[in-house]
């Protein structure tokens, strides 16, 4: 599985790069702060949702420490999706977030 840290990724942002990110953390843990832009998919959502996502994209995973993100992003690889897990979390995150 690919990881990719936050600081990598909030260094992209920085740098004006469109990143794919959705955040598999419940409804209420989003409503505390996501990253902008970031697109909520509660893990359990998942499988129903994957025909919305497209293969040709890049996706990053974020969840609260990382662990459901690396099970969603080993999920969305078996499915035959390009994903890349951000490591720790948003407990890692210290960038903006809305």
């Amino acid at each position: 599985m690919k990881e990719i840290t936050p600081k990598e990724v909030e260094a992209s942002i920085n740098e004006g790069k469109k990143l794919n990110i959705i955040d598999v953390r419940e409804e209420n843990e989003v409503a505390a702060g996501k990253i902008p832009g970031a697109v909520n998919i509660p893990l359990g959502s998942l499988p129903s949702r994957v025909n919305d996502l497209d293969k040709a994209s890049e996706y990053i995973m974020v969840c609260r420490s990382g662990g459901r993100s690396g099970r969603a992003s080993q999920f969305l690889e078996s499915e035959g999706f390009d994903v890349t897990n951000m490591t720790g979390g948003m407990l890692a995150w210290e960038g903006e977030v809305e």
